[in-house]
């Protein structure tokens, strides 16, 4: 059996003095003496938007890029991650989705499966997403993109024509859906949460603006049981107001999400996101019109960002693993305990990665 040598660890929300043993894969052990003298075990981060990384557009990567992107990802703690790819033409789509059937697991972060983030969108809520490659719900290119590939998530906008028919459609394959880049008011949404769709896309950006007597989207997940709330906690796309404000209203159905490009853990310059140009700078992503473009976060900053904002600790790792891991009903991830996956992150009293493991194996070591 190793031993992390870690003080303590996360254990379904509560701190357990000592240290963690770990065999053949999966957690062996909590509350070991003696104790290391320092780190906090938690479970690892399952990250649900991640567009890119480390200079890797997913929609664009080859099996060598989806390689490098899963050595960073892991280094920031996360376990597992859905690659996301915006609204494109069919044949990107195909390309894309080929290269992931085609991966192993192999070392880093696993692939959880892909969130296709359109093409069913609202042409009044694109966000970064051309307009161009918007379609109506069509059930035959949905099917033909889900036979592709493991589609574990797709974002659509239920009040198109055929929305919530195509909702249940996916619903029924197995796949969550995501209410995003929509302009429903709140009685659609609850159509659509009704017909099985189970999230909303980072809340408060790209959908129909929450106002008093007509709160869309926004107003109906924070109020439905058994709806996540992604939500992007970088510091730009939400006022610290408003994440605060979701996360009361959400508890343990609040999930941190990146919305990671390409950029993520590089430096200003410009980039892409799918066939959009993306310019990062401050900190922001953004088209050359000055939306937004998804993100430059990492899980483990979004983790430390929600704690400074008042959030407990516990409560913010919870968002960052468990909750996601329950959105896609997989009981192996976002828990510690023993008998389950060695799926681990080591933080140090910084809220620092000093260390992360995939099914018992060291996928980051500082």
């Amino acid at each position: 059996m190793e031993r992390l040598g870690v003080r303590a660890a996360l254990v379904e929300g509560a701190e357990v003095p000592g240290d963690v043993g770990v065999a053949d894969g999966a957690i062996a052990a909590v509350g070991l003496q003696p104790a290391g003298a320092s780190g906090l075990a938690v479970p690892g981060f399952v990250d649900l938007q991640v567009n890119g990384f480390a200079g890797v557009d997913f929609l664009a990567a080859d099996a060598e890029g989806h390689r490098r992107a899963r050595e960073a990802l892991v280094a920031t703690g996360v376990v597992a991650y859905q690659p996301t790819f915006v609204s494109s033409p069919e044949d990107a789509y195909a390309a894309a989705l080929a290269e992931v059937a085609a991966l192993g697991d192999g070392p880093g972060a696993r692939i959880a499966g892909v969130h296709l983030e359109g093409p069913f969108i609202s042409p009044r809520w694109p966000g970064a997403h051309d307009p161009a490659h918007l379609r109506e719900p069509d059930a035959a290119l949905a099917d033909r993109l889900c036979d592709a590939a493991p589609v574990t998530m797709v974002t659509l906008a239920p009040e198109l024509d055929g929305g919530l028919e195509l909702v249940a459609r996916l619903v029924a394959r197995g796949v969550v859906v995501s209410v995003g880049h929509s302009d429903a008011d709140a009685p659609t949404a609850h159509a659509a949460f009704d017909h099985g769709a189970r999230a909303i896309t980072h809340i408060y950006n790209a959908h129909r603006r929450w106002v008093a007597r007509d709160p869309g989207p926004a107003g109906a997940a924070l109020v439905r049981a058994g709806v996540a709330v992604p939500a992007i906690v970088d510091g730009v796309h939400l006022a610290p107001e408003a994440v605060l404000g979701a996360y009361l209203a959400a508890r343990e159905r609040f999930c941190l999400i990146t919305d990671a490009i390409e950029a993520a853990g590089l430096g200003p310059g410009t980039y892409r996101l799918g066939d959009r140009e993306v310019h990062v700078a401050d900190g922001a992503c953004r088209l050359a019109d000055g939306r937004l473009a998804g993100a430059v976060l990492t899980m483990d900053e979004a983790v430390r960002n929600l704690v400074s904002y008042g959030v407990a600790l516990a409560d913010a790792i919870h968002a960052a693993s468990t909750a996601p891991a329950r959105l896609l009903r997989r009981d192996d991830l976002g828990v510690l305990r023993p008998g389950a996956p060695a799926h681990v992150a080591v933080l140090d009293d910084e809220l620092r990665v000093t260390r992360t493991l995939v099914a018992g194996a060291e996928g980051f070591a500082a």
